[in-house]
């Protein structure tokens, strides 16, 4: 059975750091792409970092380029969001997802492209 678990949410100040992971059960990185979302209150789930697929390919959104990095571990099984100089903004609960395709390299940005998703872990930036 596929499974994505994520972790490491919690409660930041400003300025801070925070790592997340999502574990992934049931299948490897190979022919999976990988995106990371976020969804504040009120707000549509939007996508911040991704990985190709079969691939080291990476690509973020505008809003996080030069604060988070996405990273994985194969060993682990593993995929990883650094993200550092927080704002309030950041503030949401964070998705990892995959979607399955026999494409190397290919992309998806959006929430309905992905078929399996974890359930999610609560970033709170705050002083």
């Amino acid at each position: 059975q596929l499974q994505l678990v994520e972790s490491g949410g919690g409660l930041v100040q400003p300025g801070g750091s925070l790592r997340l992971s999502c574990a992934l059960s049931g299948f490897t990185l190979d022919y999976y792409a990988i995106g990371w979302f976020r969804q504040a209150p009120g707000k549509e789930r939007e996508g911040v970092s991704f990985f190709g697929s079969s691939g080291g390919n990476t690509h973020y959104a505008d809003s996080v380029k030069g604060r988070f990095t996405i990273s994985r571990d194969d060993a682990k099984n593993t995929v990883y969001l650094q993200m550092n100089s927080l704002t309030p903004e950041d503030t949401g609960v964070y998705y990892c997802a995959a979607q399955h395709t026999w494409s190397v390299g290919k992309f998806f940005f959006y929430p309905d492209e992905y078929t399996y998703w974890g359930q999610g872990t609560q970033v709170t930036v705050s002083a």
